[in-house]
């Protein structure tokens, strides 16, 4: 009874301590929060200094996503942000997906286990996967007996809920991977890959965190309200794959092109256009006085024009005027 007692006293400090930080954690980030409820206008000196610290936060989350948890932890520290970002979190995500690429389950069945009723809650089949995965692997090592007896213990209490995938788990005994006949699919190294963003959604989706990093996201927001239908046109991919220096719109850029393309078109009411169209012959409408006003810094003499964002050259007589009806 007393070791008992005594196991408990210290599982009881630990969630202690654990709530502390916790705590310490959420007053920090209403703190942060309240700073900008704060502010009378954007345009306080307060909120250039609150948007840094947004951004470092935003910068530490994307490090923390793709690995580099030590530069994301020596930058938390240096901001004094270490309270506004989940580093402890995503530095066990990251442990367990290499774990993961490196073909061992182990860590993460284990992280399974520590929060097997939170994952039935939000009815997670991670666990599953992970253990058909073990059993794959021991028939293609061709470890038949260990293989049955793994499937029986831990796979056909799985037989109602996965009647599909336990079937053709146990069917595939006969098939070698040599031989993999229908279940190439089961033997296709690729597999791995499956299980890394299964665990990696699973994860992010159990401490609520957004499945994109939140630089991203920011940053979908003002690609966003810049964005056009010409901005991925084939004409537009076309004369900015070469050089983004060039280019007059941050989206059409070969840096934010790629990223721009899932996020909606802006949507504006009014449209600005030149009152002296004229259409190039690659297709690029500019206005009349600012390609003379172009052709004049650049002494191309009267009968030129240069399109600004593919640096081309053409003749006056090759161009045609536009008329907007």
């Amino acid at each position: 009874m007393i070791t008992r007692m005594q196991t408990l006293k210290r599982k009881m400090e630990t969630l202690q301590e654990e709530e502390k930080v916790i705590h310490a954690q959420s007053r920090k980030r209403v703190s942060h929060l309240n700073r900008l409820y704060s502010l009378s206008s954007l345009l306080d000196e307060e909120y250039e200094s609150w948007s840094k610290v947004r951004l470092d936060r935003f910068m530490v989350d994307y490090m923390l996503r793709n690995g580099y948890s030590n530069s994301a932890q020596q930058l938390a520290k240096k901001q004094g942000i270490e309270e506004l970002v989940d580093v402890d979190v995503f530095v066990q995500c990251w442990t367990i997906e290499e774990s993961l690429r490196n073909k061992k389950t182990t860590e993460c069945l284990a992280w399974c286990a520590e929060n097997k009723n939170s994952l039935k809650k939000i009815k997670s089949t991670l666990e599953f996967e992970l253990r058909l995965q073990v059993y794959i692997e021991l028939v293609r090592e061709r470890k038949l007996k260990e293989a049955v007896a793994y499937s029986r213990k831990h796979l056909s209490s799985s037989h109602d809920t996965h009647p599909d995938e336990f079937l053709r788990a146990s069917c595939m005994l006969a098939f070698p991977p040599e031989r993999p006949g229908p279940y190439k699919d089961y033997y296709a190294e690729g597999r791995w890959d499956h299980l890394v963003k299964t665990f990696v959604s699973t994860h992010h989706s159990l401490y609520n965190l957004p499945q994109e990093p939140l630089l991203h996201v920011a940053l979908a927001a003002g690609l966003s309200s810049l964005k056009t239908p010409s901005c991925h046109s084939t004409l537009s991919t076309r004369h900015n794959t070469a050089c983004s220096a060039t280019s007059l719109c941050p989206i059409c850029s070969t840096e934010l092109n790629e990223l721009a393309k899932p996020v909606p078109y802006g949507h504006h009411t009014t449209s600005w256009v030149d009152h002296d169209l004229i259409v190039l012959p690659n297709g690029r409408v500019y206005g009349t006085k600012r390609l003379a006003e172009l052709a004049g810094k650049l002494d191309l003499g009267d009968g030129k024009y240069r399109d600004p964002i593919s640096g081309e050259e053409f003749e006056k007589s090759e161009v045609r005027k536009v008329f907007i009806s």
